[in-house]
């Protein structure tokens, strides 16, 4: 630990010396007077900030509901450790820049340090413990005057920074939360958590279905071949249909977003978290993205949530000054090496009444946050998500990229408003998600073993009674653009889905009870019946073929009923399949989008039996490795080729 009795030799303000005012000649309080004035002002005033600069700031506090202090803090015209340092010298304090993690004793209670840092107990091995404190400005000239009265009170005081408390806090507590962050939703919601990949129920009920189907294909071949046959297309329809219902629903052309109110009273503190990992290639666009956001920067709480060892990441986020309102969270290694693992890990830090998260290559509208308030201020508080559209922007660089972007467009701009509209379930994406930060911690955050833990908290919300809903200002992202990462990461979200439903499964008529019977059935089409689409679909297409080669083969006033109605349904689900996927995506999309795209689209079918081939290793990886998070890499949207 750094301990010094004056401030540092760096100036607390941009343009000058230290004032003469902050001399440690004079008394703590000589120089804040007891008058009408403001107490956070003449504080401020005494440490040697001009009027002018003073005036700017209250007036910014007064519009944003803050503290002068903040605002000044936040301005970019004075160092954290410098001010701080001269709030020491003024009050003749020893100054610690910063903190020896293990001379703090770690509690539950320490963390609350990370949202508030206002003191924290320094134990040495050798002296006296000693109470490192932030002092606010607003109370400068009280503490001034006690420690005038009562020397003795400044014995074992000392003045910090609240960026050295958090520093130490994390690294004094990191064991126990890690600990908390793996085991804290499995403890408290099990029936939730997809920690166990499948319980004792499932596996005998699973095995009992098996054994039935092998059993039916041995006795009778034919009959169970044709029952198989008739409920998989049944169920392939299902899914369709929800995406045809989507498709009759949908505004077609761009959809322009509510225009936003005049603000009325203070903004709230917003929590922005970005989890990263080995993403230093766009460590500076996330940044500049991040800082166009319009929301004040004393009121905006940005975390970039790191793993600890990944030091190149770090390092790159460092060398860009991004501004008092960053912070990087580094989480210690530990299994799973997941993104939903770190998002919760760094959850209780969060100071935002409202919380938004964003992937490393997003670059969000400036004004996303502004619109999730203005509809989170004026919705009842069940509401505890909004979900903003996604769009891919580099859909000309390859045709995977191009049928990704109809996949987006159909997905974020068709399938989930319907969907909000009606009340139902949203199973996420898993970026620019607005939550109410408190209806977060009341569903547990997000699961660590879950990955594709976007899907599965949306349900979560909606079983515990929230609901999510849908906001008009974009996000804008790149997608793959070859078939190898696309395949990793499409096998990732597969799984994901797979754990999902084999958590909602695990109790079925509790589920029901929970969501209601078309929440159920919705939900068991998003996601089993996607499922189910993308695993079968070749086997469809195989059912088609047969279908054509018996009616090709037989007379034409010879063709049993049953064989022609299977082959029109199997025919209306390869190309309702195909169509829908088209005209859900495309629909919205402005001519730009589509100029992009060209005649790519062309290349569904081949996209459909990718995503089978994903959905297959899926199941197989679902078996060797559960909670394996297959990376996706990402370079600056400028990069691509």
């Amino acid at each position: 630990m750094h301990l010094q009795e004056y401030p540092p030799a760096s100036p607390p303000v941009q343009d000058g010396s230290w004032p003469d005012s902050a001399s440690p000649a004079d008394g703590p309080a000589d120089h804040i007077h007891d008058s009408d004035e403001d107490p956070e002002l003449a504080a401020l005033a005494a440490l040697g900030f001009s009027k002018p600069l003073l005036a700017t700031l209250a007036e910014r506090a007064r519009r944003n509901g803050t503290s002068i202090e903040s605002e000044l803090l936040h301005s970019g015209q004075v160092d954290e450790a410098a001010y701080y340092g001269a709030i020491a010298r003024f009050l003749r304090l020893p100054f610690v820049e910063t903190i020896d993690p293990a001379s703090v004793a770690d509690t539950p209670s320490l963390d609350t340090q990370l949202q508030r840092p206002n003191q924290i107990r320094i134990n040495y091995r050798y002296r006296a413990p000693q109470v490192a404190v932030v002092p606010e400005a607003l109370r400068l000239a009280d503490l001034g005057a006690a420690l005038s009265a009562m020397p003795p009170l400044g014995r074992d005081l000392a003045i910090t920074t609240p960026s050295a408390i958090r520093r130490a806090v994390w690294h004094a507590g990191a064991g126990r939360r890690v600990r908390d962050t793996v085991n804290q939703l499995f403890d408290r919601f099990p029936a939730f958590s997809a920690r166990v990949v499948l319980t004792g129920n499932q596996g005998f009920r699973a095995g009992i279905g098996l054994a039935a189907l092998a059993s039916a294909l041995i006795v009778v071949p034919l009959t169970a071949l044709l029952l198989l046959h008739v409920l998989l297309s049944l169920v392939y329809f299902a899914s369709l249909l929800l995406r045809l219902a989507a498709l009759t629903r949908q505004r077609f052309g761009a959809v322009v977003p509510a225009a936003l109110r005049p603000r009325h009273g203070p903004l709230p503190c917003y929590t922005v978290m970005v989890a990263l990992y080995r993403e230093a290639a766009v460590a500076e666009q996330l940044i500049a993205s991040l800082k166009r956001l319009d929301w004040p920067h004393s009121l905006l709480d940005v975390k970039l949530v790191c793993e600890a060892d990944d030091r190149e990441t770090i390092a790159a986020l460092k060398a860009f000054s991004a501004g008092a309102h960053f912070e990087i969270v580094e989480v210690p290694p530990s299994e799973p090496r997941t993104k939903p693992k770190a998002l919760t890990y760094a959850l209780g830090a969060a100071r935002g009444e409202f919380l938004a998260i964003y992937d490393a290559e997003d670059r969000p509208h400036p004004q996303q946050l502004r619109e999730a308030y203005q509809r989170f201020r004026t919705s009842p508080r069940e509401l505890a998500c909004l979900q903003a559209p996604l769009i891919i922007t580099n859909g000309q660089h390859s045709w995977i990229s191009a049928l990704f972007s109809l996949e987006y467009a159909a997905l974020f701009r068709g399938l989930l408003p319907m969907l909000a509209n009606a009340r139902m379930p949203l199973p996420l994406g898993g970026t620019s998600n607005h939550f109410r930060t408190e209806a977060l911690h009341a569903a547990g955050g997000w699961d660590p073993f879950n990955v594709t833990e976007d899907a599965d908290l949306g349900l979560r919300l909606y079983r515990l009674g929230y609901r999510s809903g849908v906001i008009g200002r974009q996000t804008l992202e790149d997608a793959p653009t070859t078939m190898r990462v696309w395949m990793g990461q499409r096998s990732r979200w597969f799984k994901g889905w797979l754990q999902t439903w084999l958590v909602l499964m695990r109790d079925p008529g509790r589920l029901i009870r929970e969501m209601g019977p078309a929440a159920f059935c919705i939900s068991q089409l998003m996601i089993g019946g996607m499922l189910v689409s993308s695993l079968l679909h070749p086997l469809i297409i195989v059912f088609m073929a047969l279908g054509a080669y018996s009616l090709l083969a037989a007379p034409a006033d010879d063709i049993p009923a049953g064989v022609l109605s299977l082959f029109v349904i199997d025919t209306i689900n390869i190309f309702g399949s195909y169509l829908t996927f088209l005209g859900l995506g495309w629909g919205p999309m402005i001519g730009h989008e589509r100029r992009l795209i060209g005649w790519r689209w062309t290349g569904v079918p081949l996209y459909w039996l990718m995503t089978s081939a994903a959905a297959w290793r899926a199941v197989l990886e679902l078996r060797s490795r559960p909670f394996f998070w297959n990376k996706t890499p990402h370079e600056p949207s400028g990069n691509r080729k």
